[in-house]
C-alpha cells in the first residue's frame, strides 16, 4: 500500500451533528416494517450473531435477585477495574470503565483538545468527530487507500502532519487490520495516540496486534476496548479504556458521577474473570468468521459490477459501480438491514457496509442482495 500525507492545515474541519449516523436502528425499522425487533436481519451493526452466553443470564438475574440495584453503584469501580487488570496484567489504575466504549470516545475528544489538531484516518467512525466537535476540537479527516489485498496484518498506512491521531483497528469500516509494529511508530510521532480496538477481540488473531502492552511504555497511548461487540449485548452499555493513569483520574473527576449502573458492572466482572469460558467463546466466534466470511465473499462475489473488498473481521465493505441505496431500501423492505455509507467522509452512495450473521441469515443476505440487483 502506498503512504499518503496530508500536510494541507488551511482548512480544519467540522461535521455537522445532523450527518452523523450509525447502524443497528433495529426498533425503528421493526416498528416501520410491522415486525418484531427479532425478525430483522441487522447486517449493520457489527455484533456477533450468538445469543449473549448463559454466564451474563445468569449474572443479571443473580443482580436482580439480590435486589443490587438498590444502591447506588461503586463511584470508583476498584472490582471492575481490578478483574480487567488482571484480565490484561495491567494496573488497575491504568484502567476506566465506562458507559460502552462511545462515552470513553467523548472524554478520549475531550484529552485530545489539549494537545492540539486532530488527525482522523478516513473513512472511519463518526463519533470521533462528534466528540471533537464536543470540545470545539480542530481536526483534519486523512483519506486512507481504498484499495488493499487480502493479507493481514497491513502497516499503517498514514503519516500525517498533526498533534494527535485517532486510529482504529481493526478498522471500521473497511475491516483493514494494522500490524502493531507499525503503530508502535506511529506513537513516537504524536502527542496523543487515541487505539480504539472495539472489534480486536473479534478479529481472528487481531489481539495479538493489540497496544494495550504498549500503554506501560508510551504515556501518550490510550487504547479504547468494547464488550458490546463480541458478546452482543449494545444494550449494556460497557468498555473500558487503558492508558495513563493521571490522565484517567482527571476524566473520572469530570464525568458523570455514576457513569456505570449495577447490572453494567456486574456483567463486566462476571464475563472477564472466567478465562476458561472466555477463551471458549472467543474460538467458537473467530471459527464462525472464519468460515462464513469467505462463504458470503464467494456468494457475493460473483454479482456484476459489485466489488467485496477483503477485510480481516466479521464485516466489509461492498462497491458498485452505481449508487447502492435502490439495494438498501429494497432489502429494508424485506427486513434486511446493511449501513449506507453517506456519512463516511471519502465514500458515497456507491458504497455500503455488512456485517457477517449467522449461517442461515448471512445465505438469505446473499440470496436477496442478488435479488436487489435484478430488479
Amino acid at each position: 500500500m502506498h503512504k499518503i500525507e496530508h500536510n494541507d492545515y488551511s482548512t480544519l474541519v467540522s461535521m455537522p451533528i445532523s450527518n452523523i449516523k450509525h447502524g443497528g436502528n433495529v426498533y425503528e425499522n421493526a416498528k416501520r416494517l410491522n415486525l418484531l425487533p427479532s425478525k430483522i436481519i441487522d447486517a449493520s451493526a457489527s455484533l456477533v450473531p450468538f445469543d449473549p452466553p448463559q454466564i451474563l443470564i445468569d449474572s443479571l438475574n443473580s443482580e436482580i435477585k439480590n435486589l443490587g440495584f438498590r444502591y447506588y453503584p461503586e463511584r470508583n469501580l476498584s472490582d471492575l477495574k481490578e478483574i480487567i487488570g488482571k484480565f490484561h496484567g495491567i494496573n488497575p489504575e491504568n484502567i476506566l470503565p465506562g458507559n460502552g466504549a462511545s462515552e470513553l470516545i467523548t472524554w478520549a475528544g475531550y484529552e485530545a483538545s489539549k494537545f492540539g489538531t486532530s488527525c482522523i484516518p478516513s473513512p472511519c467512525f463518526v463519533d470521533y468527530e462528534r466528540s471533537l466537535n464536543c470540545w470545539n476540537s480542530n481536526f483534519i479527516p486523512c483519506e486512507l487507500p481504498k484499495n488493499w489485498n487480502n493479507i493481514f496484518p497491513q502497516s499503517f498506512p498514514l503519516h500525517p502532519k498533526g498533534d494527535v491521531i485517532w486510529i482504529t483497528n481493526p478498522h471500521n469500516p473497511t475491516g483493514q487490520l494494522w500490524g502493531k509494529n507499525s503503530l508502535e511508530e506511529i506513537i513516537k510521532k504524536y502527542k496523543l495516540v487515541i487505539c480504539d480496538e472495539a472489534f480486536l477481540s473479534i478479529t481472528p488473531n487481531g489481539d495479538k496486534e493489540s497496544l494495550i502492552p504498549l500503554t506501560q511504555k508510551y504515556d501518550n497511548l490510550l487504547v479504547l476496548r468494547s464488550l458490546t461487540k463480541i458478546f452482543n449485548i449494545p444494550g449494556i452499555r460497557l468498555g473500558y479504556v487503558i492508558g495513563s493513569s493521571k490522565k484517567l483520574k482527571q476524566w473520572q473527576i469530570n464525568r458523570d458521577p455514576w457513569p456505570l449502573n449495577s447490572f453494567a458492572i456486574k456483567a463486566g466482572i462476571d464475563l472477564l474473570s472466567n478465562t476458561k469460558f472466555y477463551e471458549k467463546w472467543i474460538r467458537k466466534v473467530h471459527r464462525w468468521i472464519n468460515i462464513e466470511r469467505e462463504r458470503v465473499f464467494e456468494k457475493l462475489s460473483i454479482i456484476e459490477n459489485l466489488k467485496v473488498h477483503n477485510s480481516s473481521t466479521n464485516f466489509f465493505l461492498i462497491e458498485s459501480k452505481k449508487s447502492l441505496l435502490p439495494n438498501i431500501k429494497f432489502l429494508e423492505n424485506k427486513g434486511i438491514l446493511l449501513r449506507e455509507c453517506t456519512s463516511f467522509r471519502f465514500l458515497d452512495e456507491r458504497w455500503a457496509r455488512i456485517s457477517l450473521q449467522s449461517k442461515k441469515n448471512n445465505t438469505l443476505l446473499c440470496k436477496e442482495i442478488q435479488n436487489s440487483f435484478k430488479k
